[in-house]
């Protein structure tokens, strides 16, 4: 009897909550740190990038438009799903090069993490909207909303928790997200993405590609239909490219340096007000 062949996993993008290869055809050929294991993965294109935004643009009306108990409630159902598929994240953490004592932990910070920003939810209204003295006949409000599509550099050195610590607050404020999944540790990304196409996330909502930061850095920070760009990094130059080009459509730049995403000082409810706009109303008092 013939011994059967392993079946191999595709690492595609992921766009509008559908799995498609990058529109260019290209890859990067990923190999293991021990160098026992070569993966080919996609090499997102600008092209990706631009169909990712337009799912992104798409997908914001819907998901803004939720209660922000909803959205707790599908950001709980995604550190559920995550849960359940520990023993796969275990392996790709392992394969990247993390001991199984640091794979269990960092597993275990994204499911926190996500159940973190899930209680936030739908209480950062409270904590960040006021009711504003005036000294006339009118109240006068200011209170968070979303800010629109928001584009996502994630951190190089983390695989998991970095991607869930710049995805969980971004779309817990009813914003949508393109992110770039880190390029030397991109295994978790797509299998991540399988997690949210099955934890009632709509499609668009959150986009995830791979590929080259050098490439796709360009694409991220000037795009005009973006509304503001979390970096994490610690290149000078990449984070002067990304705030020059942020003043091109005045979307707002958000800059992760140095950053211990094992910390719990990396999560906190400000992480969400950082890509939120503060709007205004007034209302008269007789009415």
């Amino acid at each position: 009897m013939k011994k059967r062949e392993d079946i191999k996993k595709t690492y595609k993008l992921y766009i509008g909550g559908k799995f498609p290869r990058t529109e260019s055809g290209r890859y990067i050929k990923w190999t293991d740190p021990k160098k026992a294991t070569t993966v080919n993965i996609c090499r997102g294109s600008r092209k990706d990038f631009r169909n990712a935004v337009v799912a992104a643009r798409e997908a914001f009306c819907g998901w803004s438009s939720r209660t922000a108990y909803n959205r707790s409630q599908i950001l709980y159902r995604i550190g559920e799903m995550l849960e359940g598929r520990r023993s796969q994240f275990m392996d790709e953490l392992i394969l990247q090069g993390s001991s199984k004592k640091a794979a269990e932990k960092e597993i275990n910070l994204s499911i926190d993490r996500l159940i973190y920003y899930a209680g936030w939810a739908d209480k950062y209204q409270q904590i960040f909207s006021r009711v504003n003295p005036v000294a006339l006949p009118y109240f006068n409000f200011s209170y968070p909303e979303p800010t629109g599509v928001v584009s996502a550099i994630a951190p190089n050195e983390s695989s998991l928790i970095g991607l869930v610590s710049i995805v969980a607050p971004i779309i817990a404020g009813g914003n949508t997200v393109v992110v770039l999944a880190s390029e030397e540790n991109p295994l978790c990304s797509i299998t991540f993405a399988e997690v949210l196409h099955t934890s009632d996330v709509s499609g668009g909502v959150v986009n995830i590609l791979t590929g080259h930061r050098s490439e796709l850095i360009e694409q991220f920070s000037s795009h005009m239909d973006v509304n503001a760009i979390v970096y994490c990094g610690n290149e000078s130059e990449e984070i002067k490219l990304v705030q020059e080009n942020a003043a091109l459509n005045v979307k707002r730049p958000i800059v992760y340096s140095n950053e211990n995403w094992h910390n719990k000082n990396t999560q906190d409810p400000y992480r969400i007000l950082n890509t939120l706009e503060i709007k205004t109303t007034w209302h008269p008092v007789s009415i």
